[in-house]
């Protein structure tokens, strides 16, 4: 086996993580979009200004169908935010591109899913009207939903991107030359829409049934579901690779015919009411909101004395940041690197966590992350059960995670913050930089820009 052999796994291997981080990463521009339609969802809930709240009937049943309108389009803003956030040098095009393909494949797809033995029954809307005279007739494009979800969206935006990077500097003939270049990609991805509308219609009666049944196997499998998940969340972090499961788990898996039509997606189904839902967000609350907060302190408190106040400044405010948002790469990239060992055990207390309140009957949602501010919109939700237990669970985690941690920082001498030798900078996060930065894990693309911009100068001097 000569070297060139050798060394071509490791490259295809790497190759193919840094597409997952640019795919986990590009992610995090729609996910962005749900703490405004969550907050407007809830705030038009019943019990928020609705009959059981304020009393506000017309204004929350307009501000609810304003967070409806967005949590209903989220595959569109899926394709629109991943083909962004996906392709290098990325513009308005690359937007445009998106919103096109995925308009082309969604009706194409539905057409081909109206005609299906297998899904017309369940893509077909028999009933238009509500049965309360106030509410509005619900018809959606034609009476026909899309089982595709933000799945659908997500390989639009991927196949948009790639058609982007593919064609943005395509050159026509001169009577064509109008459509050249960034304008040409709207077009062929008008064609790639249609491609995948039709393939997609012929395959997803068995690729569908087989997300469907993965999603109830783990979703039904209870403790056990909810564990495993908690464990490939942290462990696919340092990566930028979960925001993939959650996509899933968060928007995929799981159905409830809610008020407003079928929903799926444990974040959805648990918005819409969903008496079933928020048994696999649950067990976040006690890690993101407490425990991580501990480990933080353990850090600050295991800092030798003339390093603390720096230390401390940043972990402080790494840890409210954690309270209060539910934002914890801060404080999980401070010791994921130095000390594994360390990022191994938080890997298995957000299994226990998730998997302990699952068992417990514990459900409790979030729209954007498991933090103060939604603990706090979501509380008094008629499906929100165990809060007492989840609260005490938190506090628990405070202290286990502040011990534990201390004890093993200071036992095997991890170079924490602080701890480095001295001269070394340290290796925290700054809490006031970008969420997506610390999320990105090891990912790395200016290589990449500069090769870009180079070839970019070289086109335009040659012009």
């Amino acid at each position: 086996m000569t070297s060139t052999t050798v060394d071509s796994a490791p490259r295809r291997g790497s190759s193919a993580l840094a597409v997952l981080q640019r795919i986990g990463r590009s992610l995090m521009l729609p996910i962005a979009v749900l703490p405004a339609a969550a907050l407007l969802l809830r705030f038009g809930q019943a019990d928020m200004l609705g009959d059981d709240g304020l009393g506000w009937t017309r204004v929350a049943e307009v501000v609810g169908e304003a967070g409806n309108a967005l949590f209903a389009a989220l595959p569109l803003l899926f394709a629109v935010g991943v083909a962004i956030g996906f392709a290098r040098k990325s513009d308005g095009s690359t937007a445009l591109a998106a919103v096109v393909g995925y308009l082309v494949f969604d009706r194409v797809s539905k057409i081909m899913f109206s005609h299906s033995d297998e899904l017309k029954d369940s893509v077909l809307i028999t009933t238009v009207t509500s049965e309360d005279p106030l509410e509005t007739a619900q018809v959606i494009n034609w009476g026909v939903t899309n089982p595709t979800q933000v799945l659908g969206g997500i390989l639009m935006g991927v196949i948009a991107a790639l058609l982007y990077q593919r064609y943005y500097r395509i050159k026509l003939p001169t009577w064509l030359a109008f459509f050249g270049g960034r304008r040409f990609v709207p077009i062929i991805t008008a064609v790639a829409g249609l491609a995948l509308g039709i393939v997609i219609g012929l395959i997803w009666p068995v690729l569908g049934s087989w997300l469907t049944d993965f999603g109830e196997w783990i979703t039904g499998a209870g403790a056990a579901g909810a564990g495993i998940y908690g464990v490939i969340n942290r462990l696919l972090l340092p990566f930028g690779l979960h925001h993939i499961p959650n996509s899933l788990i968060w928007f995929v898996f799981g159905t409830f015919e809610g008020p407003d039509g079928t929903v799926t997606g444990e974040i959805n189904r648990y918005l819409a009411g969903d008496p079933d839902a928020g048994g696999f967000l649950a067990g976040f609350f006690p890690v993101l909101m407490f425990g991580l907060p501990g480990a933080a302190l353990a850090i600050w408190r295991a800092a030798p004395p003339h390093r603390r106040p720096a230390v401390g400044g940043i972990m402080v405010s790494a840890g409210l940041t954690a309270f209060i948002t539910g934002v914890t790469e801060p404080i999980e990239f401070a010791f994921m690197f130095v000390a594994p060992v360390l990022y191994g055990v938080h890997v298995v207390l957000t299994g226990i966590s998730m998997a302990v309140l699952e068992a417990a009957g514990a459900q409790l949602g979030f729209g954007f992350s498991a933090g103060f501010i939604d603990l706090l919109l979501n509380a008094r939700k008629d499906n929100t059960e165990q809060l007492l237990l989840i609260l005490g669970m938190g506090v628990l985690y405070f202290f286990l995670y502040y011990f534990i941690f201390k004890f093993m920082i200071e036992k095997f001498d991890f170079a924490t913050p602080g701890r480095e030798p001295e001269g070394e900078e340290s290796s925290a996060v700054d809490p006031a930089a970008e969420p997506e930065m610390a999320a990105a894990g090891t990912g790395g693309e200016k290589g990449d820009e500069k090769k870009e911009a180079a070839k970019d100068s070289a086109e335009a001097s040659d012009g």
